[in-house]
């Protein structure tokens, strides 16, 4: 069966994976984007946003990762957009996520909504759906979707969360960034319960910019 992964998800030394007062001006929170600087170095980064260049080493490998064999993705509503409510116009047009005409996705993403939304068709092969009937429908249609791949799951912090509650991430990839946020919004949570408990360290490797740690079920 396919495995639910999730990759290259970042988190500060006090153990924040976005900042505070998210917003469309600020969509990591403020001093979020300070996460990934490790993320931007690389040369699989560089080639998302059609860039030259870029490392090559430890952090670069992770990188890389995170999109081989990756059939769709699901993610929550808080990653792909500001929009919050029932759904309406952001600056006057409908919100079509924060990657531009061509979202680096390439296959299908579903995400997780109370509020019902037409699918969105984009360039280069990505088409948003909306799930309104909870985690295990998503993954269902998720799974239908990538066939033989894996699927990635996506942010914000919450949609992992309830994925982990449920035990049903087979691989958790996040990397440490050398930074301090003070606030935000944690992975590790008080609403985890015994979760944690449940996975086990498997990996921690020291990038150029960033610690690496991959989860994984207990044996």
């Amino acid at each position: 069966m396919s495995q639910l992964r999730v990759h290259c998800l970042s988190m500060s030394l006090d153990g924040f994976v976005a900042g505070p007062d998210q917003s469309l001006e600020e969509p990591l929170g403020v001093g979020g984007e300070g996460l990934h600087g490790w993320m931007f170095q690389t040369r699989t980064w560089h080639e998302i946003v059609g860039e030259p260049g870029g490392t090559e080493a430890v952090d670069d490998g992770f990188m890389a990762r995170g999109f081989e064999s990756i059939g769709a993705t699901v993610m929550g509503r808080n990653m792909f957009g500001p929009v919050r409510g029932p759904w309406a116009p952001v600056a006057g047009e409908e919100w079509r996520g924060w990657w531009g005409p061509e979202p680096p996705y390439h296959h299908p993403v579903f995400v997780l909504t109370h509020h019902p939304h037409d699918p969105i068709e984009m360039a280069g092969g990505t088409t948003f759906f909306f799930v309104t009937d909870g985690i295990e429908s998503a993954l269902d249609q998720a799974r239908t979707a990538a066939g033989a791949k894996d699927l990635r799951l996506g942010g914000g912090a919450a949609t992992v969360r309830q994925y982990l509650r449920a035990g049903a991430i087979d691989d958790l990839h996040y990397a440490i960034a050398p930074v301090l946020l003070g606030a935000g919004e944690r992975l590790f949570d008080d609403d985890l319960g015994d979760a944690t408990e449940r996975y086990e360290c498997v990996e921690m490797t020291a990038g150029e910019g960033a610690t690496h740690v991959r989860l994984a079920p207990r044996r």
